[in-house]
């Protein structure tokens, strides 16, 4: 199994970025897919998350501006965000899970957002 983020990068504030984690090893569409997101000194917390039903939820603070998506024919799930703000500033890792030990993590992508 392997989760490989790609799609990060700086922006400046107001400007959008999409995410992509691209799996393997297993199918996106059976698993609850999340999006974490972690700055120094800080706790990984939830972003996003997609249910093997496509029912999707969101943080308050990120509502309304990113959409969690997936390409079932790409096994892949994206994090579109848009109007990014300094807050936004973080590791962003995506995450698969069905149960406690089969959970995984991908290696995380670096997003800062700065003028």
């Amino acid at each position: 199994v392997q989760l490989v983020e790609s799609g990060g990068g700086t922006v400046q504030p107001g400007g959008s970025l999409r995410l992509s984690c691209a799996a393997s090893g297993f199918t996106v569409n059976t698993y609850l897919m999340r999006w974490f997101r972690q700055t120094p000194g800080k706790e990984r917390e939830w972003v996003a998350q997609i249910l093997a039903t496509g029912s999707t939820f969101y943080r308050t603070s990120v509502q309304d501006r990113f959409t969690i998506s997936r390409d079932n024919a790409k096994n892949t799930v994206y994090l579109q965000m848009n109007s990014l703000n300094p807050d936004d500033t973080g590791v962003y890792f995506c995450n698969a899970r069905r149960s406690s030990s089969d959970d995984y993590w991908g290696q995380g992508t670096q997003v800062t957002v700065s003028s």
